[in-house]
């Protein structure tokens, strides 16, 4: 049942659109905590802590009819950008992420998921369980994942990198609660201030109260196909709002939807046809692609973090 309600985000044709400008105007209004300004950040060396953050993209989730079948009962068998990150490095890695987590409920495990912590019930309503509640995570930790990243900060202090990913399920609950489908300006601009408010939050806790001086690096969402302008527009307004969050907090950004665009580009813009996305199948018949990166996909995602690393 909560798989099914992850496999909302497969419906390309309805993925969120808006006026850009929707974004700044729905940021600007939220009560975010003021940024400071940060100093030149520490380098990453090798040897050094790792901390990924974020959703199913930072977890390496892969759909229930992927080829092999995936096994949910073993964390390990999922492998996201942040693991060929941390060999790449030479970084000791521990992974947070959740597969479902929205920027809320990244904050508050009770604030609603689409997965990780609860799920929308078919009601309409907030219903407990989720990822976590049957299936191990790569770390194990009870609370939020802000919660956990703020005992492992100081626990460990020689943590030189910090990746976050987070805001597309805000999204996706949104285009599943609404008659149609998220795409107004009305209904998206409040998701998109509070993707931007929530990340600030964030990263006010690991700069301020974790006092973290290491890099920080924002991963962008890539499109899940460059020839639909709506895909394409709803990867960018969540990235915009997730950018913006971000501001003042000494952060790289590492542009995923850039990335993806350009390997996408001799398959006309296709995500699917260039094998970036996990493909999907019903017996030995490949039936699409899910949301999720490929093992290039997510070869990709890593290289372009590893690019904007100081070392």
């Amino acid at each position: 049942m909560i798989l099914r309600r992850w496999a909302v985000a497969r419906r390309a044709s309805a993925v969120i659109v808006m006026s850009m400008g929707l974004v700044s105007a729905s940021a600007s209004a939220s009560s975010a905590p003021s940024a400071r300004h940060f100093p030149d950040v520490a380098h990453v060396t090798p040897g050094s802590d790792y901390l990924a953050l974020g959703d199913s993209v930072s977890f390496g989730y892969r759909e229930s009819t992927t080829v092999p079948a995936p096994d949910y009962s073993s964390a390990a068998n999922f492998v996201g950008f942040p693991k060929d990150v941390a060999s790449a490095l030479g970084l000791h890695l521990a992974n947070a992420s959740c597969p479902g987590e929205t920027s809320s409920s990244f904050l508050s495990a009770s604030a609603q998921s689409n997965g990780c912590e609860n799920h929308i019930s078919a009601t309409g309503g907030l219903a407990a369980g989720g990822y976590r509640t049957l299936y191990p995570l790569h770390v194990s930790y009870t609370g939020s994942q802000m919660v956990y990243a703020l005992h492992f900060l100081k626990v460990h202090p020689r943590t030189t990198l910090i990746t976050l990913m987070i805001g597309a399920n805000d999204g996706f609950i949104c285009q599943e609660i609404t008659t149609d489908q998220c795409t107004s300006g009305k209904e998206l601009a409040p998701v998109l201030a509070t993707v931007t408010k929530n990340v600030a939050t964030i990263l006010h806790g690991l700069r301020v109260t974790a006092h973290y001086k290491g890099q920080i690096v924002l991963v962008n969402y890539y499109s899940t196909d460059y020839s639909n302008a709506l895909a394409s527009a709803g990867s960018q307004a969540i990235n915009q709002a997730l950018d913006q969050g971000g501001a003042g907090f000494n952060v790289e950004i590492a542009d995923g939807y850039a990335a993806f665009s350009q390997a996408a580009q001799y398959s006309a813009g296709n995500t699917c046809n260039a094998g970036l996305l996990t493909q999907l199948y019903t017996g030995s018949t490949m039936t699409g692609c899910g949301v999720h990166p490929s093992v290039g996909g997510q070869a990709i995602l890593a290289q372009t973090v590893e690019s904007v690393v100081h070392k």
